[in-house]
């Protein structure tokens, strides 16, 4: 058997390596390409950077709290209309009835003038107007049993005249209900005799009460001497 020996080993094949580039062994280039983004693109993937701190607060609720703002107004501008409304209105109504307490006050205060006031001329119309200044009690006691008669004969029979000056008049009582006052007067009244000598003046008071008629108007009522007066 014949053996047959084997020649030396040959040497294992070894590939070869060889970075990538150009065959001939020159520097490999580069080349950038750089893609244009439209501004569309450009906002879209631009992201806001965050500073460092809390997270950020959630943004109220504008519109409740836009109605809420509008209803606060709102009652705070009907709250002040009110209480302008109620002041005006307690203003006139002060102002009302402090006009007719002055009318109460002028009323007596004219139908004591004209008590004592009259000439010789006009004794007539001088007691016709204090009577139609009257009403109630003070009306009957004047038009009965022929007393305005008898007050036209007495001041003629003084054969002169009389003149009434207000000193002073305040009112002490008023029930509005009824729609009476009760006014102190005082009078200074001057009476001159037939032959025009004037006579010293003397002081006088009554207590007069004053009605107000439905058709707004207002007579004497009734007359009162206080104690003490004239």
């Amino acid at each position: 058997m014949t053996t047959t020996e084997s020649g030396p080993q040959q040497a294992a094949r070894r590939r070869a390596v060889r970075a990538a580039g150009p065959a001939n062994g020159g520097t490999a280039e580069t080349t950038t390409v750089r893609l244009e983004k439209s501004p569309e693109e450009e906002r879209q993937g631009r992201k806001p950077i965050r500073k460092a701190g809390p997270p950020p607060r959630r943004l109220a609720h504008l519109k409740l709290v836009a109605i809420v703002a509008l209803a606060a107004g709102v009652l705070a501008v009907a709250g002040l209309v009110t209480a302008v409304t109620l002041m005006f209105f307690e203003n006139r109504d002060a102002q009302a009835r402090q006009e007719q307490d002055q009318r109460f006050v002028d009323t007596a205060s004219q139908l004591a003038v004209n008590m004592y006031s009259f000439n010789q001329n006009t004794v007539e119309d001088s007691v016709k107007r204090v009577v139609n200044s009257t009403s109630g009690p003070l009306h009957d006691m004047l038009a009965r049993d022929n007393h305005t008669e008898v007050l036209e004969q007495f001041f003629r029979s003084m054969g002169g005249s009389s003149e009434a000056v207000v000193t002073g008049a305040a009112l002490e009582s008023k029930d509005a209900d009824v729609g009476t006052a009760t006014v102190l007067v005082s009078v200074r009244v001057t009476t001159t005799d037939a032959n025009g000598n004037n006579q010293p003046s003397t002081p006088s008071r009554m207590r007069i009460t004053v009605r107000q008629e439905d058709d707004g108007g207002m007579t004497g009522y009734d007359l009162k001497w206080p104690d003490g007066g004239n």
